[in-house]
């Protein structure tokens, strides 16, 4: 079965979805069913986006974009600066 993505926002909504008729007495299986994802990625969603705004989320991904793009650059970086050390060393 392929994979389902979606976005922040659909995920926010769905959790929105699904806090309102848990709180109407629905069980959670039935939500789970109704919104057509399992428990384990309720709880999953829940625990990431639980109880976030919509530009909280989006704010969120931008942020771990930029993160990434830190990390990568951090990482040309220390192995540009290990090759410059090596180079050093054997001129030396």
């Amino acid at each position: 079965m392929p994979r389902k993505r979606f976005t922040a926002e659909q995920i926010i909504s769905k959790l929105r979805e699904a806090e309102i008729r848990l709180g109407q007495g629905e069980t959670l299986p039935d939500v789970c069913r109704t919104l057509t994802i399992s428990e384990q990625t309720f709880y999953r969603w829940r625990k990431e986006f639980g109880g976030m705004k919509l530009s909280q989320a989006q704010r969120l991904k931008g942020l771990e974009r930029e993160n990434e793009l830190l990390r990568r650059l951090v990482a040309e970086l220390a192995l540009a600066n290990q090759q410059l050390k090596d180079q050093a060393a054997k001129e030396a």
